[in-house]
């Protein structure tokens, strides 16, 4: 019986998924933030937030443990020295999901998968009008007027 057994497939094996899966939460514990799937992001989270757990267990048996599930030193160094002590007083909910968009070639509801707390860049910043402005007229040689105005503010 598959009483209580929870996982997205997500379209692969059991060991591509488990895999792909330490990939990404060893990324995410490396750099902060990751973008991917939607559907990804909500498995990696569940993994991610057990390792949180373990950090804050801390001791030898949980970095085995969590080794034994991210399979990179470094990624499990840095949890346990960092992001174990930061997330101390917190009770769940180390990781947030923002939804960006959708993929242009598959349409794919892509998302950003972060840690609370980090600084995100979210969605590509717009421009302001003025720096479309300024670009426009890069390059191009200032007319009379301008010219004339530059020569009025050096006088005073």
């Amino acid at each position: 019986m598959r009483h209580r057994k929870f996982t997205f497939k997500i379209g692969r094996t059991d060991a591509h998924r488990a895999a792909m899966l330490a990939n990404q939460v060893s990324s995410l514990i490396m750099l902060g933030e990751i973008q991917t799937t939607v559907v990804k992001a909500k498995q990696s989270r569940r993994l991610a937030e057990k390792m949180i757990t373990y950090a804050k267990k801390g001791g030898q048996h949980y970095e085995r443990l969590a080794l034994s599930k991210l399979r990179d030193k470094a990624a499990v160094k840095k949890l346990f020295a960092e992001l174990g002590k930061k997330y101390a007083d917190r009770q769940g909910g180390y990781t947030r999901i923002m939804r960006i968009g959708q993929r242009l070639g598959d349409a794919a509801e892509i998302c950003i998968l972060q840690f609370v707390g980090e600084e995100s860049s979210g969605k590509p910043e717009k421009k302001s009008p003025a720096k479309k402005a300024d670009k426009k007229t890069e390059g191009k040689k200032p007319s009379a007027k301008a010219k004339a105005e530059v020569k009025a503010e050096e006088k005073k």
